[in-house]
């Protein structure tokens, strides 16, 4: 009895033992479980993504740096070239020069510290095509948005070293001249004293010779930037440019550029006589005043003709016999804010001259009947109903062109009876 029970208690021990073991065993597994975490992933690949942009960046700049290396080595080279090379190593550096001067803004300004600007200028003068061609090119890559840079191109000569004959260039090379000079031009922005005389003749001779409209557009580009000085006015008008310019701002694409061209030219005296002298006056204008699609053209017209009107009845006589009022009431109508602001001054202009060849004149009157007879008086009434009903009629048939352009021919009369019904003192004008 005894052995059984004391097998029985060494029994419950040893389970006792194995349950707290168990226990312990899972407080311990529990407890490393708190305690552990788990590896983070991301963090991981944070770690490798920045370790391998450092090593990125490190190359790059490596990279970058024996680049630049390379870069100084080439510009040093052509440096050398230009200033001491033969033909075939001054072509060269022009083309490394101009590929090197579109990097960045920075860069073109530091080539141009380089005295590289005076032999490329020199280089035009050449009679080899190809080698003239690539001094230009390398000297508007220099040029581009470098004033200090232009300025030394300026003082290096290069107006005078223009081509003499217009007639040996091409096409591509009248391109590349407008480029350089429509660049130089914006010098005028500055008031730096750009010689007009040099320039102007030669521009206007792309633009009689040459057939590409954006080398049209350059060159316009740069009779504008030359127009704003009014010193410049004179030998504007002296190479016939006016002419040119009207006969050019019938062009879609060459319209606006043209317009605020002879704008800045009719403000002058010569200018204002030179577009009085012109037969395309006011004809070409009053015919771009009607461009409904083109509203930026359409003030500009309006601007040089308000102008011109301004103060000369006989500007304005030669417009009312082209027809400009219908056009004008069309614009009021249906133009922009300030080509409506224009149209209605020039029409209000007419108006008054109207009423003016109406009014009494001075002068020795033969037959003229009392103002208080009534034979007058009655005469005076039949006139204004009569004008009445013609200025009635006229707005009419313009207000059914305006609608026939708008929505399409269609029955008019609904719009007939509401402007018959309508005072005419209504008008704007």
């Amino acid at each position: 009895m005894s052995d059984q029970s004391s097998t029985t208690s060494w029994f419950f021990t040893y389970t006792k033992i194995r349950f707290f073991t168990k226990i312990r065993r899972f407080l311990l597994l529990r407890t490393a479980k708190k305690q552990y975490k788990a590896p983070d992933h991301s963090e991981k690949l944070r770690d490798l993504s920045s370790a391998s942009k450092k090593e990125g960046k490190i190359e790059k700049e490596g990279m970058e740096k024996e680049n630049d290396q390379d870069g100084w080595v080439v510009l040093q080279r052509s440096v050398k070239g230009l200033h001491f090379g033969r033909w075939e190593e001054k072509e060269l550096a022009a083309k490394e020069i101009k590929r090197i001067a579109k990097e960045d803004l920075k860069t073109r300004k530091s080539m141009g510290e380089l005295g590289i600007i005076q032999p490329l200028v020199a280089m035009i003068e050449s009679e080899v095509v190809e080698r003239q061609r690539l001094a230009v090119q390398a000297l508007i890559e220099l040029a581009n948005g470098s004033f200090t840079n232009k300025l030394l191109m300026v003082e290096s000569g290069i107006l005078s070293k223009l081509p003499k004959k217009i007639d040996l260039l091409d096409e591509s090379a009248f391109q590349d001249f407008a480029h350089l000079l429509s660049s130089l031009s914006s010098l005028s922005s500055i008031q730096f004293p750009v010689s007009s005389a040099r320039i102007i003749p030669f521009v206007v001779s792309i633009l009689d010779s040459c057939s590409s409209i954006e080398t049209k557009i350059s060159c316009l580009g740069t009779l504008y930037n030359l127009s704003s000085v009014l010193d410049n006015a004179g030998n504007l008008v002296a190479s016939g440019v006016v002419n040119t310019l009207l006969r050019l701002s019938s062009v879609g694409e060459a319209s606006e550029k043209s317009l605020a061209t002879l704008g800045n030219l009719v403000v002058t005296s010569t200018g204002r006589k030179a577009l009085e002298s012109s037969p395309m006056v006011p004809e070409n204008l009053i015919e771009i005043l009607a461009w409904e699609e083109k509203p930026k053209c359409q003030e500009l017209s309006a601007y040089v003709l308000m102008i011109l009107a301004h103060q000369s009845s006989v500007q304005r006589q030669k417009m009312a016999r082209a027809g400009i009022v219908p056009v004008l009431l069309e614009v009021a109508l249906l133009g922009s804010p300030l080509a409506q602001k224009r149209a209605l001054k020039l029409l209000q202009w007419f108006k008054d001259e109207r009423q003016k060849r109406m009014g009494p004149h001075s002068g020795p009157q033969v037959g003229r009947l009392s103002i208080g007879s009534p034979v007058n008086k009655r005469g005076v009434d039949e006139g204004k109903k009569f004008m009445k009903n013609i200025v009635k009629e006229s707005l009419y048939k313009n207000m059914e062109t305006i609608t026939r352009r708008a929505n399409g021919a269609g029955n008019s009369s609904g719009l007939k009876a509401l402007v018959l019904s309508s005072s005419s003192k209504s008008l704007p004008y």
